[in-house]
């Protein structure tokens, strides 16, 4: 008499993290969350060490956790994992007051995020490097 098993949202060759209630506005933790998307993890754990912001450290938490959970849940390749995606999401709202000059008072809000990190594991795709337009000689653009 128990309930029945919640069906998995995610792909076989998928693991994920979620961390609810960080206490950063979802703004700018969407910031961080932007610099490590569809990049490979290991790159994305790099780029979270060296990021200046305050929250960059629990976006790696939360990442190096999807990653240990694609390796001892799923199996999963770690050199082969790419961040498919990095959700932010509102959380609750804090409300505060300020105490302003004649009596009255001012409102402040303390944001609330959710993250959830999924990583996916895939082949790295080949970097094609760009190859240059020769440039115009002089005398075909006095031509034209």
């Amino acid at each position: 008499m128990s309930k029945p098993k919640h069906p998995r949202t995610l792909g076989d060759t998928e693991a994920q993290a979620v961390t609810r209630n960080i206490r950063i506005s979802p703004r700018k933790l969407n910031l961080v969350a932007g610099l490590i998307r569809n990049k490979p993890a290991s790159q994305a754990v790099a780029t979270l060490t060296f990021s200046k912001r305050r929250i960059a450290l629990q976006v790696k938490k939360t990442l190096q956790s999807a990653i240990a959970n694609a390796e001892n849940n799923h199996q999963l390749d770690v050199d082969q994992l790419v961040v498919t995606t990095a959700e932010v999401g509102k959380s609750i709202v804090m409300r505060r007051f300020h105490a302003r000059g004649r009596g009255r008072s001012a409102q402040i809000e303390k944001f609330f995020s959710h993250l959830k990190i999924v990583v996916a594991e895939r082949a790295p795709e080949p970097v094609v490097p760009r190859t240059r337009k020769p440039a115009p000689d002089a005398s075909e653009a006095k031509a034209a």
